[in-house]
């Protein structure tokens, strides 16, 4: 095992924040495996590279020796997790949980390792408690403290309704690091009051109180809004080989060191040099696919990762892309034949239903022929007209 200075410094590395530092330490100087804890609620069945932040964090955990405990929030998921919400989330019905349940196990094994990883449900005890006992637990904690969540806090002021169940999913969130006697709790910075409820309930119910460790929100391809679904500005897991490489390549120069620092496994010596190499004059696409091949091995095979490149490369030698092209951001959804009019590649809207109707309007390379299709907000992507106009355009 590595000395507590080397571990903290992985531990660290992209972290927004430990409380407390001092106490986790004082952890890793017993020399015995930390029982590390996060929870996924499977409101969803895939997941996208958002969510590895935390996945990628709990594998440098098990790397180091500790125990890691991945929690399924099943029954959270059916009260409905209020965090950042403005009004009241609805729940989950059993049967959509278990099934989103079934593909996160496969899902997150293509990052832990199995045979070091203690899958959990929070309803092998959360079922079994009793009203009696559920009450004793909300008696645990006021409404005062409750409201100091910015989002009940929020919606308090301004009248927005909150149900009184939402008050519970803190609650047994932070009830389930007392049954599992977590040390550790990682979660992402939207998540700091629950992390630390789990710390005080520990402490209401006389146990060893646990660290958390908040990780940030990862951006989007727009680089703006944190990765979501609803926002298409994701990656997914299960996204084709192909196009998981077209949308690593998409992403800004500047966005791009963002995600080696909380997606990518190499070494931060490792990432320094490239970051060194970049300034000298090398080409920042080239360290953008060294980036794709990792995650598509990950999440693929070396074999995929290889073909993707291949395919990646014939579409770039074809289309002749230019490394400098304009970057342009524009403001709200709209057909295809506005956006090359507001971003300069035609001087009117006809002229791009014209370019488009002879096949020479290309998006990432491939043709397109509707110029009415609506352009979405929360993406990036290189718009080419003929031959020689090519930009870069962000919706906002």
């Amino acid at each position: 095992m590595k000395t507590v200075q080397e571990q903290l410094a992985i531990i660290k590395r992209g972290a927004e924040e430990i409380l407390v530092e001092k106490e986790l330490i004082e952890k890793l100087e017993k020399g015995k495996p930390l029982r590390v804890k996060t929870g996924f609620d499977p409101t969803a069945a895939d997941l996208h590279l958002g969510h590895t932040v935390l996945i990628n964090k709990l594998k440098q955990f098990q790397d180091l020796g500790h125990e890691v405990l991945f929690l399924i929030g099943d029954f959270t998921a059916m009260i409905g997790d209020p965090t950042g919400k403005s009004v009241t989330r609805p729940p989950l019905t059993a049967e959509e949980v278990a099934k989103n349940a079934e593909t996160y196990k496969e899902q997150v094994f293509k990052i832990l390792d199995p045979a070091k990883t203690k899958v959990v449900f929070n309803s092998e005890w959360m079922s079994k408690m009793s009203a009696a006992e559920m009450i004793q637990l909300a008696g645990k904690m006021t409404v005062a403290r409750m409201l100091e969540r910015n989002d009940f806090g929020d919606r308090y002021t301004s009248n927005t309704p909150i149900a009184i169940h939402e008050f519970l999913y803190p609650l047994v969130q932070g009830y389930d690091s007392v049954a599992l006697d977590a040390d550790i709790e990682l979660g992402g910075t939207d998540q700091k009051f629950n992390l630390l409820m789990g710390r005080t309930l520990q402490g209401h119910y006389g146990k060893p109180q646990q660290c958390t460790l908040t990780m940030p929100i990862l951006e989007g391809l727009d680089g703006v809004q944190k990765m979501s679904k609803s926002l298409n500005n994701y990656i997914g897991i299960k996204d084709a080989p192909n196009d998981m490489f077209g949308k690593v390549m998409s992403v800004s120069d500047e966005l791009m060191w963002r995600y080696y620092e909380l997606l990518s496994f190499e070494s931060i010596e490792t990432i320094e040099a490239l970051k060194q190499a970049v300034a000298d004059g090398e080409n920042p696409r080239n360290v953008k696919v060294k980036l794709a091949l990792e995650l598509i091995t990950r999440f693929h095979s070396e074999e995929d990762a290889q073909n993707a490149l291949k395919d990646f490369e014939t579409k770039f030698s074809k289309n002749a892309i230019p490394d400098d092209i304009e970057e342009v951001t524009i403001q709200g959804e709209m057909p295809l034949a506005n956006l090359l009019k507001e971003a300069g590649l035609v001087a009117t809207t006809s002229d791009a239903h014209r370019m488009t109707k002879q096949g020479a309007v290309k998006i990432n390379g491939e043709k397109v022929d509707d110029s009415r299709q609506l352009m979405p907000v929360g993406t990036t992507s290189v718009y080419q007209v003929g031959k020689r106009k090519f930009a870069k355009i962000t919706i906002s």
